[in-house]
């Protein structure tokens, strides 16, 4: 699972390793439930070509009625995505996405006792990673306005040597589905009939280290007020 990554935004990067062109060359940046983030599709256009558009981190479905329901929706079990209602529209039309990401970041608890350290995954030599995921497009009911958002899609990893280190101890070990460049137009293609053959764990190299969040700056007023705290993972839905 994955409640917050790094995203690839620099246009160099995004057509040097997923072949599209994006206008904007910002650096970048950790992204949490509900942010904006690039992700990749197919051209409406019926070319079989790639694009990318900017989405919520977070797939809304049709029927939210705010945004913020995109805070439990940022992962999708391969499991079950055909069937729960957050997510079966999109798979059901092949709404079919690539989340590209310079890295992602997970809780690492050295005990079962001890607090969680964030950690740090990426791939060595600053590839990027290309996730599969998701994408559905949601109409503000307010303003009208049509938002695109998206979720990662993730795996079981108890076997896996690196993610099954992560999260907390006795609870299943998930992972996002990693894809190989050379899968990025099967899987935005297929027929979706065909699309758990990419349901797997990534096996190539994978590098982690720690990478704790900076400390939250106080607030002087109200003494008592809290500051923001990032989502909490609630869980795979």
């Amino acid at each position: 699972m994955c409640s917050n990554y790094e995203t690839v935004t620099r246009a160099d990067r995004l057509l040097s390793f997923f072949g599209v062109a994006r206008q904007g060359n910002e650096p970048p940046q950790v992204t949490w439930p509900t942010g904006l983030a690039p992700f990749i599709r197919l051209a409406e256009d019926g070319s079989g070509n790639r694009r990318v558009d900017d989405g919520a981190f977070g797939l809304v479905p049709g029927f939210a009625k705010e945004l913020v329901y995109g805070r439990k929706t940022y992962n999708a079990r391969t499991e079950t995505v055909a069937k729960l209602p957050s997510f079966r529209n999109a798979w059901r039309k092949g709404q079919r996405c690539i989340v590209p990401a310079e890295a992602i970041f997970e809780p690492y608890y050295e005990t079962a006792e001890s607090k969680p350290v964030r950690w740090r995954i990426q791939q060595p030599g600053e590839v990027p990673m290309g996730i599969a995921g998701i994408w559905e497009t949601w109409n503000n009911p307010e303003t009208g306005e049509a938002v695109f958002s998206f979720a990662m899609l993730t795996v079981n990893a108890d076997s896996h040597p690196v993610m099954s280190r992560f999260h907390k101890w006795g609870e299943e070990k998930r992972m996002v589905v990693v894809l190989d460049p050379e899968d990025y137009d099967p899987w935005l293609a297929c027929p979706v009939a065909d699309a758990p053959k990419f349901f797997k764990q990534w096996m190539g190299q994978l590098d982690a280290s720690p990478a704790p969040l900076p400390p939250r700056a106080k607030k002087a007023s109200p003494p008592t007020a809290l500051p923001a705290e990032p989502p909490e993972d609630p869980g795979l839905l």
